[in-house]
């Protein structure tokens, strides 16, 4: 992994609001406040123009000469993102993170061979938004996976909140029951259907409790640059900020292979007490707790070298 001039003083670029193109959106506002109270430089993108093709129009208001830009937003596809630093490299600019290891952390397919013996096993095929694989094929796909039940998901999300409806598979051996469900979830996904279809084998996961035997967050996410746990918060869903940091030994060798800057890996503790890789994301696009420490975030964000501090039994901990 490299630390570079690249993190003397960081330029971030934030998705703007949609209804004021001076203002940061304001689910990231707080956080570009804090940016800049770190010492950091913050620019504006249009996302909704980015999304639509118009990469120019995108970054109207970022001049020539930028530099190596940080990206802190709304997920965007791999190719977007591409169109975005090809756009912001014509300025004189480009993204910190390449379009490869955006790609690489991104989508499962990208980061699921590194973490395989961390993570739940996983299949996928390919699928165009809209078109749901017939069932022959989605046969063929669930038995390369253990026989019992599976989460359906794309190559980035997964619609948990439909879970019985879009999500959950009881019995991968149920075929109609599994074209059902992934059917109804590429019909939910729409046109943001990310690369195809995912089958990740179930794994029971459990609450994890303090040593006092005090609730914390179900599902911890570290936040890594440079290979380096920097902070680890609540999972963004959690009704709770507290977490109880696990063993990252394992994940920080597989977070190295992975080879990519700023990553982010979600840890949930299954019933058997092993702690396991739920999902790998990068940190550009990766949701913050709203209980999470702004000021360590920023700091993170500004230079990516915060000072190492042992890790806390709960609350969110700079590492």
């Amino acid at each position: 992994m490299r630390t570079t001039a690249d993190d003397a003083t960081a330029t971030v670029l934030y998705c703007r609001d949609p209804l004021n193109e001076r203002r940061v959106d304001a689910h990231f506002a707080a956080e570009a406040r804090q940016l800049r109270a770190a010492g950091g430089r913050v620019l504006l993108v249009d996302h909704d123009a980015l999304l639509a093709g118009d990469s120019e129009g995108a970054l109207a208001r970022v001049s020539g000469g930028a530099g190596p830009v940080w990206y802190r937003g709304w997920m965007v596809p791999a190719d977007r993102y591409g169109a975005l630093d090809a756009a912001l490299r014509r300025r004189g600019g480009r993204l910190a993170v390449t379009v490869e290891e955006y790609r690489r952390a991104h989508e499962l397919p990208g980061w699921y061979g590194t973490f395989a013996g961390l993570t739940p096993a996983s299949a996928w095929l390919p699928a165009d938004p809209g078109r749901t694989p017939d069932p022959q094929r989605l046969t063929a796909l669930a038995a390369g996976l253990p026989p019992g039940a599976a989460v359906v998901k794309d190559y980035v999300k997964s619609r948990k909140h439909e879970w019985d409806d879009a999500c959950y598979v009881p019995d991968l051996g149920d075929a109609a029951a599994l074209h059902r469900v992934v059917g109804r979830f590429v019909t939910l996904q729409e046109d943001f259907l990310a690369g195809g279809v995912v089958l990740r084998a179930f794994e029971d996961f459990v609450a994890p409790r303090t040593r006092a035997g005090e609730p914390v967050a179900g599902e911890v996410r570290v936040w890594w640059r440079d290979a380096e746990p920097r902070l680890v918060t609540a999972h963004p869903d959690s009704p709770v900020a507290d977490v109880v940091t696990p063993d990252l030994g394992p994940v920080r060798e597989a977070v190295e292979a992975l080879g990519c800057r700023f990553v982010t890996t979600d840890l949930a503790l299954r019933a058997d007490g092993v702690w396991r890789v739920v999902e790998v994301g990068d940190g550009q696009v990766s949701d913050l707790h709203h209980g999470a420490d702004l000021d360590a975030f920023a700091r993170l964000l500004a230079a990516g070298q915060v000072p190492l501090r042992a890790p806390s039994a709960s609350g969110t901990t700079p590492l």
